[in-house]
């Protein structure tokens, strides 16, 4: 039985933001006749549409695209949830193909799929909603002194620009007593199929060019609006995350249009650089140009002949 599981492939397509994983992605589901589980942890939510760059059904060109709408905006969800999920669905979707996509920026949901990922502690919503006043009342800093002082080997290495990683490690210290560090993977976990990763990208003017372009786009189709109706759960985990924080604080009053316009792609440019330097941190990606479809193709058939 385990002979057989091992024939199955979990394809990994990763990149940063705008850099075109979705076109690839449904081209090579085509290809090989299968299905594509979103590793995007925004596109979970069905409140969250234009400010994701959420495929639409046209995009979507008939293929299955699970973990896309699959969530309330109003569910805690993280990423060990969402690793016993996809794995309970990669058991039914390997009964019918030999390959299955899986593709996002979110690396630590990627990781938790492909990896595993030790038990978190249960974190109560009053802990969560009083770290995130705490946080939209006096910002970043007396977060970042709290987990210095309980789990400094995590402050060493934390993303300090980034709310949301700060205030999880945070909550899960103070929720358990222990640091947050000590709960992190340790060993990897086995999985019963290969896993074959992909990372894409593009030069970075060119990459730069399609984040501005896309912002246009999405401010076009409706972000300011789409952003003022998610305004009263702008405290939930899902909504610190570029595109719409931005717009937020627009709304406060804290900056005029054109500053938000600007900071909405200048964050869009540091997060995708974000995204690649999480992946480059692991040496088993091989790296193309989405353009690079025969070359992408000739690379899974090699690993899965």
């Amino acid at each position: 039985m385990e002979d057989q599981q091992l024939k199955k492939h979990l394809l990994v397509v990763v990149g940063p933001t705008a850099v075109g994983k979705t076109d690839l992605c449904v081209a090579l589901a085509k290809q090989f006749a299968t299905e594509i589980i979103s590793a995007d942890s925004r596109q979970f939510y069905k409140e969250m549409n234009i400010g994701t760059a959420k495929p639409n059904p046209e995009e979507q060109q008939g293929i299955p695209h699970h973990f896309v709408d699959s969530h309330q905006i109003t569910e805690e969800y993280n990423a060990g949830a969402y690793e016993q999920e996809v794995l309970s669905l990669l058991d039914e979707l390997f009964q019918k193909h030999d390959l299955v996509i899986l593709t996002g920026g979110s690396g630590l949901y990627v990781r938790a799929v492909c990896e595993g990922m030790d038990e978190m502690p249960e974190v109560s919503p009053e802990l969560r909603e009083q770290l995130t006043q705490l946080y939209q009342t006096e910002g970043l800093e007396p977060l970042l002194a709290q987990l210095q002082q309980l789990d400094p080997f995590y402050f060493a290495t934390v993303d300090k620009a980034n709310p949301q990683r700060v205030m999880r490690a945070l909550e899960v210290c103070l929720a358990s007593g222990k640091p947050y560090s000590g709960f992190r993977l340790q060993e990897k976990q086995e999985r019963p199929f290969n896993i074959i990763k992909i990372g894409l990208n593009r030069e970075r003017t060119e990459l730069y060019n399609r984040i501005d372009t896309r912002m246009d786009q999405m401010l076009a189709n409706g972000l300011l609006e789409e952003a003022k109706a998610l305004y009263p759960h702008r405290s939930h985990n899902a909504l610190q995350t570029v595109g719409y924080k931005e717009i937020f604080d627009y709304l406060e009053g804290k900056y005029d249009w054109a500053e938000a316009v600007r900071l909405l792609k200048r964050n869009s440019r540091r997060y995708a650089k974000r995204q690649l330097t999480w992946f480059h941190k692991y040496p088993d990606y091989t790296w193309f140009h989405p353009n690079q479809l025969e070359e992408i193709r000739a690379f899974i058939k090699s690993r899965t002949s």
